[in-house]
Parts: C-alpha cells; structure tokens; sequence
C-alpha cells in the first residue's frame, strides 16, 4: 500500500494511492486518526479496514489535482547515518567507519517531495544527496538485527541536502544537515509488505536530467536492519521516526571541480518499487 499527506482545496488529508487517484481515507474512514504519525501507531487495528477500503473503492481525487506533501509533517525524530557506501566514502577521501555515524536533521528542515528547495543566503555550497528513507512502525527499543524489519512501517525517497562549509565547519554535522526545507522526502510512504526486501533497489540522483548517482542499496555498508537495531541500543524509537539511510557516490562536493545546486536547478531522486521525488532550487526568501 502507499499511504500519502496530500492538500485538496485548503484540507489536508491522509490518502491511500490506487492507480493514478488518491482515495480520502478519512472521508470514508472517519473514526481514523488524523494525522499519518496516529495512523501509524494504530496501524496494527486499523490496516485491514484502510486494505479492505482501498481494494474497493474508486479514488476519490487524481494524484494530478492534489498536492502530495511530505508523508510525516512533524516527526518526533529525524536521524540520518553518514559515510555508508562505500563508493562515497571512497570519494570524500576517508576510511571506512568501524562504527556508524549518525547526526540528527531539524524537524524544522522536513519538506514535500515535490516543493522547492531553499538555496539559503546563508551558503553558495548547497549539494544533494539521494537516499532510502525508512519509517518506524513502533514504539521499540533495544531491537534485535534480526527483528528490526518488524520495526519498519515503510520506505519513502530522500534527499540529504547539505550545506557544505556549514557541515565542515566542525565535527558535528546538525547545522549543516538541518536548514529549512533540506529534507524532503516522499512520494508516499510505501508499506513493508508491499515493499518487501530493501536492500535490492536502483538508487539515482539526476540534476537538470544529468545523472549524478546511480548505485544499489544493496551496497549499503550498515543495513537498514544495522541501523535499526544500532539507533535503538541508544534511544527509544517512535512511530512516525524518520531515518535517512545513507548516500551513494556522486555527490557535487565531490566532483573536479565541484558543482553545487544553483538557482533553478532540478533535482530528482529516483528509487526503484518506491517512485520518485523532485523539486526546484529557489533562492530563500530574505523576508
């Protein structure tokens, strides 16, 4: 199933994609909760309804009329691993990490899948970097490797955009990683059962229709289950937690000489099974 956050006329709604429609979940569901972090926490009694519904009815908007937003507006956590493919590491000059390293991205930098993207007056180094997000399911901790796919409620397309000299400027990453709008991500979220094995998809990045990255997230250095089972030896994960997953080589930072986002750039990020997200660059707005 592909679950959505979707605008229609001014509402904003939960939806269930069906071809090239959306159904409104609640409209036929009303006792639904609200908003896509509640639905997920509730998924274990309310999946068969919203299947049932979604086999059955016609949809009830097409995905062309509607504005899809970012599945998850206001997640609890947003964390995001660094250095995990190996052809990355390779081309940012360093070792492979003997541990994973992870830094968070500010609730405030969540943005839609097909919303711009600020260029910030703060930088002129703005860069991209396509990854698999992966959505927590529930409320979890100390989570076996072995167990962790149970613990993920679904996968969406990322972009980790970051400010370079701003992630440079010290060992800690956050500001770097946490402007605005600097973590979209979408189209929907695509349920575990339908998605099946993460670790099999075509993973791409093309800017103005130029391919940049192309790799595999089977070349995941640290698993999506490695991730899982690591974040929560430290910290309790809640439905609705968002986890950037890594990047695959190819980042501008990284080019000779090195290319970064500019005003009216295009950026698409590409995932095999789960779709695409894109967006314009646009210079942030001084007011």
């Amino acid at each position: 199933m592909k679950l959505v956050t979707y605008a229609d006329h001014g509402d904003i709604k939960l939806g269930a994609v069906k071809a090239d429609g959306v159904i409104d979940l609640r409209k036929h569901l009303p006792a639904l909760p609200e908003d896509m972090i509640g639905l997920i926490a509730a998924w274990g009694d309310e999946r068969s309804k919203v299947q049932e519904l979604a086999d059955r009815t016609a949809p009830d908007a097409r995905l062309a009329d509607v504005r899809l937003l970012a599945p998850i507006a206001r997640p609890g956590k947003v964390m995001a691993i660094g250095l995990n493919y190996a052809d990355h590491v390779k081309e940012t000059g360093q070792k492979p990490p003997a541990h994973q390293i992870w830094f968070t991205k500010a609730v405030t930098s969540i943005n839609g899948p097909f919303a711009p993207i600020d260029l910030p007056i703060a930088s002129k180094m703005i860069d991209y970097e396509a990854e698999l997000v992966v959505i927590i399911g529930q409320r979890c901790k100390h989570v076996a490797k072995e167990r962790a796919a149970e613990a993920v409620f679904g996968y969406c397309a990322g972009n980790d955009v970051s400010v370079r000299d701003w992630q440079m400027q010290t060992t800690q990453w956050v500001l770097g990683k946490s402007f605005d709008t600097h973590a979209p991500f979408g189209p929907w979220i695509v349920t575990s059962d339908e998605l099946g094995d993460p670790h099999t998809m075509g993973i791409r990045c093309l800017v103005n229709g130029e391919l940049r990255q192309n790799s595999n997230t089977r070349n995941l250095i640290f698993n999506v289950y490695d991730q899982i089972a690591h974040l929560s030896r430290a910290m309790t994960l809640e439905p609705g937690d968002v986890i950037f997953t890594g990047t695959p080589g190819g980042v501008g930072l990284a080019m000779n000489p090195q290319q970064w986002l500019k005003d009216g750039d295009t950026v698409r990020v590409e995932i095999d099974r789960i779709g695409a997200i894109e967006a314009i660059m646009k210079l942030e707005n001084a007011a």
